[in-house]
């Protein structure tokens, strides 16, 4: 015969006390369960909470004291510890939330307390009566008992007090300054909304800390499209920041912090949440928390319907990120567009001036500044590429201006220009010593020269001057020159090193030189093709392909980045204005250029 038995009931459990077991030790924050103390307090309409940490009797323990009202009493007018012990999960606010009495109250699971067993052995909860006296409930962690005794006090303060003593022994190190900083973030919003006043004290660190809500970086977002779902609406407080790992947008739950990161979140693993653009919380109400932990989300129909309502202000913050990563590298290539000049016109300082008179520096300035003196000449050669040249105008204004803006320091170094020469023998080649202050201004004032030859030979006319004149002798050779220059009690030296050769080739044709002076650089996106940069003549620019897997390496730093723009830069200009070379002389000269190019680089 069929067996067509059948049958229906309801789920209990079977094992209470091992129920409450799994509840207690599902918390493994411990910080979380001192957030969950705090958030009673202020469900309790607490205006003052103060968190000690301290040791008694040998023992750590950490004490929260508030002022709110206290536990609710029952008909006798006592504490009802009772209620408290024996309703685990059987919530008085979601009771209170569902008779439409709950506003503000945070908790609904009726498990927070059972939160300290991740953090010490006992607690001891004490509240004032109606007859103004104070009473107090033990529980131990293990232990299926509680006892509820009056508590021996002077004065019965109002409030609750909640004391968790001896502290469990990897939660003894944990300091003052550290709850403060994780409450500032967890309850960031419900500090903000009560006004109420939290202070953490330190009593073995003897420090004392107030919890301030998190602050924000960055600008804050304004007219985001709204975030709407069937269940309710979510806020939103977002802050688009300089790109940085500490940079997250939190998931809160009515002004509690539920994840840390939204980008973390299933759904959710992509921008704008997962890059690190952006600061700042997003407030779902309707959320279903997982009641263990009180730290993750039940994927269910709500979480379903946040997805969908976040995806207009994900276009929106996408297209906000664009706009200024397109800012960033615009700064970026200017600030590497300044570095790189300044140091091909160092330089340039360091080279011989008729082998690479291309850069068209002194020569452009020499024609717009008209004829100069000596040392205006020393002030053109000193001045920056990225600095455009004014006109010449009245000197008695433009010496006053320039002592007001311009006024240079005491003497801090000297260069001599230029730094490396090479020279046929028996002719001449004139130096000149550039004074400087620290900030790389020119030195006019109060100088003396003498220049010296120390190693090598030939011959110097006008040792004390600014500018000498070398005469080369009769016989190749390596001739080093140093000047010394003092200004008062300030004494600098620099030197130039002179290649004396048999023959010196000429460098560059003139029909080819370009006077168009440094260009600049503009990047175009080619992956999968070889060249790494070509020159553009008519825009006077340097293409560089940042597709090319040579320069997505150098982007994992500035400073790999600019050298690597330094070296197409010696490439491109070399090959530009030493055309007709053979192929060694050209290496010669992208090594040689290469050298002083990225010395200056570095010491800029």
């Amino acid at each position: 015969m069929k067996n067509t038995r059948s049958d229906r009931g309801r789920l209990k459990i079977g094992d209470d006390w091992n129920a409450i077991r799994i509840i207690a030790l599902s918390q493994s924050n411990p910080l979380k369960a001192i957030a969950e103390f705090v958030e009673n307090s202020i469900d309790a309409k607490a205006k003052n909470i103060t968190i000690t940490r301290g040791r008694e009797q040998g023992a750590h323990y950490l004490a929260i004291r508030d002022d709110g009202n206290g536990v609710p009493r029952d008909p006798e007018g006592f504490p009802d510890f009772k209620y408290v012990a024996t309703h685990i999960c059987d919530s008085i606010k979601r009771r209170l939330k569902a008779d439409g009495n709950g506003t503000g109250l945070q908790g609904e699971f009726g498990i927070g307390l059972l939160s300290f067993w991740t953090v010490g052995d006992s607690l001891t909860m004490t509240s004032t009566g109606a007859d103004d006296r104070a009473y107090q409930m033990t529980m131990s962690k293990g232990d299926p008992g509680y006892a509820v005794s009056p508590r021996r006090s002077l004065f019965a303060d109002q409030g609750t007090e909640l004391k968790i003593s001896p502290l469990l022994e990897g939660i003894r190190t944990l300091s003052g300054e550290k709850i403060q900083w994780y409450l500032a973030s967890e309850l960031r919003d419900r500090i903000r909304t009560s006004g109420v006043r939290v202070t953490v004290i330190d009593k073995l660190a003897r420090k004392q800390f107030e919890v301030e809500p998190r602050q924000f970086e960055g600008r804050l977002l304004h007219q985001l499209p709204s975030i709407r779902t069937p269940f309710g609406e979510a806020y939103a407080e977002l802050y688009l920041a300089e790109p940085a790992d500490s940079s997250r947008v939190a998931l809160t739950r009515l002004g509690t912090r539920v994840v840390e990161d939204l980008g973390g979140l299933a759904g959710l693993d992509h921008p704008p949440w997962s890059l690190r653009y952006l600061q700042g919380l997003i407030d779902v109400p309707f959320l279903s928390l997982t009641p263990g932990t009180r730290t993750g989300i039940i994927q269910d129909e709500r979480y379903a319907a946040l997805i969908a309502a976040l995806e207009p202000i994900e276009l929106r913050i996408n297209g906000l990120i664009e706009e200024q990563k397109r800012a960033e590298e615009e700064q970026a290539t200017q600030q590497s567009m300044r570095a790189i000049q300044r140091a091909f016109h160092e330089a340039l300082l360091a080279l011989p001036r008729e082998e690479y008179d291309w850069f068209d520096i002194q020569g452009r300035a020499r024609r717009e500044m008209g004829p100069t003196k000596p040392s205006d000449a020393l002030a053109v050669e000193g001045a920056s590429l990225d600095q455009p040249l004014r006109e010449p105008v009245d000197a008695s204004s433009s010496e006053a201006q320039r002592q007001f803006f311009e006024y240079a320091g005491p003497l801090f170094a000297a260069v001599v220009s230029p730094a490396a020469s090479t020279v046929p023998k028996n002719q001449v080649r004139k130096f000149q010593a550039l004074p400087r202050d620290r900030s790389r201004r020119r030195v006019v004032d109060d100088l003396r020269f003498f220049w010296e030859i120390v190693e090598g030979e030939g011959t110097l006319l006008g040792i004390e001057d600014q500018e000498v004149q070398y005469t080369a002798p009769g016989v190749p050779g390596l001739t080093r020159l140093r000047v010394t220059v003092t200004q008062r009690e300030v004494t600098c030296t620099a030197e130039a090193l002179v290649t004396v050769t048999d023959s010196l080739e000429a460098a560059i044709n003139p029909s080819v030189t370009t006077t168009r002076g440094l260009p600049g650089y503009t990047f175009e996106r080619a992956a999968g093709e070889l060249w790494r940069s070509r020159f553009d003549v008519g825009r006077n620019i340097i293409v560089v392909n940042s597709g090319h897997r040579d320069f997505v390496f150098a982007t994992r730093n500035r400073a790999l980045q600019l050298r690597y723009l330094v070296r197409l830069y010696v490439k491109e200009l070399v090959l530009r204005n030493f055309a007709g070379l053979a192929a060694d002389q050209l290496l010669e000269r992208m090594v040689e250029l290469s050298l002083y190019a990225e010395e200056k680089l570095k010491s800029g």
